[in-house]
């Protein structure tokens, strides 16, 4: 039999009952669409962490200064003078794996204007490297170096944001902004993230777009701080490519322990770990959706092979005909097949269309990251597929060993 032919007459078959081949369908889209949507936005969610972590850097650590009341801070301060610029540079030259290292110093900024409008923000006192290890890129002008931290400059480089707070009708750079009580010149502007959430893993991300980074020494030197607080605010380290990040904390930290005097005045970040822990999230994730897709699948195909029984026992005279004028047992499986066949391939494609609206509405409604997968498409039209061969099988089996009198004279 020509294989066009039988999946014509399938497809006439089957388009006879319209009603009772929809609700089969049913199991079939809601299936694969699930499965779909389920992997697109497994995918988006790993691309959009990896984006996030790139800010972090995944081959750093991150040194974060802990804040303490202020009778806790007196008795830490007796054993410990916290975090500072020194922590770094030890950590270089004492660890091999330690390729270089930035500072942060946060400033108690209570106003930022300029002559064109007013920010929000906050200014941050950065070294030269800082901007290296975190991986942003500029959109005008240029960034801070060492000789402005040397010579304690006020410059500024403007976030995305702060920069369209302070300057909304003109260019920023070669303006001035005033941070407290100091003026400051504008020398870059940073491009924008794009990240869609200003968290991973508990961390803030993308607050760099409100801030105003001055030179390190400018902030240490020329902005008042409270008393007692750590020299800087966090420490960034560059680790080697070829050691594990996570490997490699476990070092930094029994250093830092001894020369805080086991004081826990600190905390430590690893962008690695993090990302490891949200891939695992991801996959638990991921097993659940699938299994929840593939019970849907199942009681598809358990809804195509009842509709392929209730067939075999409508079409019994039909049958026997069929082998009373020559047709063999091959034949008529091949027919019932090619029905069950039919109506996963049809599922299958409006299961495709499904998922991708479905992926859509999911990402509009609740923020999530959708990446479209062609391989999540493959997947999952395949899977539809074979089911309906699987669950066709039987009621194909059944109806071809009819015997040809027996169907013939049934009612």
């Amino acid at each position: 039999m020509n294989i066009v032919a039988l999946f014509m007459d399938a497809f006439s078959e089957l388009a006879q009952h319209k009603l009772r081949t929809l609700l089969t369908l049913l199991g079939m889209i809601f299936g694969v669409g699930a499965v779909i949507a389920m992997l697109n936005i497994g995918e988006g969610a790993e691309k959009e962490a990896m984006k996030m972590i790139s800010t972090m850097g995944l081959h750093n650590l991150i040194i974060e200064a802990k804040t303490f009341e202020e009778k806790e801070l007196k008795e830490q301060r007796k054993h410990s003078s916290g975090l500072s610029i020194r922590d770094g540079e030890i950590s270089e030259k004492s660890l091999p794996f330690v390729e270089g290292f930035s500072a942060q110093k946060l400033i108690d900024t209570y106003i930022i204007f300029s002559a064109h409008g007013k920010s929000d923000g906050e200014a941050v006192g950065v070294s030269p490297s800082f901007f290296e290890l975190s991986q942003f890129t500029l959109a005008a002008g240029r960034l801070l170096t060492k000789h402005d931290d040397k010579n304690f400059f006020q410059v500024a480089l403007l976030g995305a944001s702060t920069a369209k707070q302070l300057f909304p009708d003109g260019e920023a750079v070669g303006q001035n902004v005033k941070i407290n009580h100091l003026w400051f010149k504008v020398v870059g502007v940073l491009k924008a993230p794009f990240l869609k959430k200003d968290a991973f893993q508990g961390i803030k991300l993308g607050g760099e777009q409100h801030q105003v980074f001055v030179p390190l020494k400018t902030a240490i030197h020329k902005f008042p701080s409270k008393a007692l607080t750590s020299e800087v605010s966090s420490i960034k380290l560059k680790i080697s490519d070829h050691v594990d990040p996570i490997d490699a904390a476990k070092a930094v930290s029994h250093l830092l322990q001894r020369r805080h005097n086991d004081v826990d005045d600190y905390n430590l970040i690893v962008p690695a770990a993090l990302l490891a822990q949200q891939k695992q999230t991801q996959q638990i994730f991921n097993i659940v959706m699938s299994c929840v897709a593939g019970i849907s699948l199942l009681v598809g195909g358990i809804g195509i092979m009842n509709i392929m029984l209730a067939t075999v026992l409508e079409r019994t005279k039909e049958i026997g005909l069929l082998r009373a004028v020559g047709a063999t047992q091959k034949d008529i499986q091949l027919q019932f097949i090619s029905e069950s066949f039919t109506i996963s391939i049809m599922g299958g494609i409006l299961g495709v269309i499904f998922g991708l609206i479905l992926s859509e509405l999911i990402a509009l409604y609740s923020q999530w990251s959708v990446s479209w997968s062609l391989g999540a498409i493959v997947l999952s039209f395949s899977i539809c597929a074979m089911v309906g061969l699987i669950f066709g099988v039987y009621p194909a089996i059944k109806a071809s060993k009819l015997n040809p009198i027996d169907a013939l004279q049934s009612d």
